[in-house]
């Protein structure tokens, strides 16, 4: 029997893994974390859980930080589960420690519910989609993104600019008087455009690309 940590701040997603979870006879326990503090808190109380991350929607500062905060909780697996991942990072992670598996949200329900049975009894799992990636090397690297001048719509560059400023997706959407959905749609082509997996990552591209500069940044 498996405790398990899920840590995501999408609503719909925890709903829909609680639902999974709650069918699998060997979870003995399903928490929630909204943010990194959360998580290391639950990690403290639960170190041997299984903890379902994505990644993208905390604040990690990168994939190192990911690696330093398994080598804290050695007893825990790790299932990677978001929209994009980078082929950087999934090489970083991956090949350092067989804790680590990945699976995508938009996998089916099959293929999520392998992964989770997987990562319970410590096997790894690694999604088709991901494993295409490593074995074709598949993704756009931030250091073309950067020199690519075009990768970025005008539109997508103004939103960036807010994201790096700190702004949530609500507040854009607010500001701009558009949809939660629509900024959040913008925000994952962004990602996936520069092959960043979070907002540390896509606000050091904004800021070598000269989208916001230092002075703006630290007003």
């Amino acid at each position: 029997m498996r405790e398990y940590i899920i840590a995501d701040n999408q609503d719909i997603t925890k709903a829909g893994l609680m639902f999974l979870l709650s069918r699998q006879k060997e979870v003995s326990l399903l928490l929630e974390a909204d943010n990194k503090a959360e998580l290391i808190k639950e990690l403290r109380l639960h170190p041997d859980a299984v903890v379902v991350l994505d990644y993208t929607l905390f604040d990690f500062g990168g994939a190192e930080e990911l690696i330093v905060l398994h080598e804290r909780f050695k007893e825990a697996d790790w299932l990677l589960f978001s929209d994009e991942l980078s082929l950087n990072f999934l090489r970083q992670v991956l090949f350092i420690d067989t804790a680590f598996s990945v699976v995508m949200k938009d996998n089916s329900k099959e293929e999520i519910t392998m992964a989770l049975q997987c990562v319970s009894r410590k096997e790894r799992f690694i999604c088709n989609h991901a494993s295409n990636m490593l074995l074709t090397g598949n993704t756009v690297p931030a250091t073309v993104a950067i020199q690519d001048d075009h990768l970025l719509t005008p539109s997508e560059k103004l939103i960036l600019k807010e994201i790096a400023l700190g702004k949530t997706t609500k507040e854009i959407a607010a500001e701009k008087n558009l949809s939660f959905h629509t900024i959040n749609s913008h925000r994952k082509n962004i990602f996936r455009k520069l092959g960043v997996n979070n907002v540390h990552e896509a606000t050091k591209y904004a800021m070598r690309a000269g989208i916001v500069d230092l002075a703006e940044y630290y007003i």
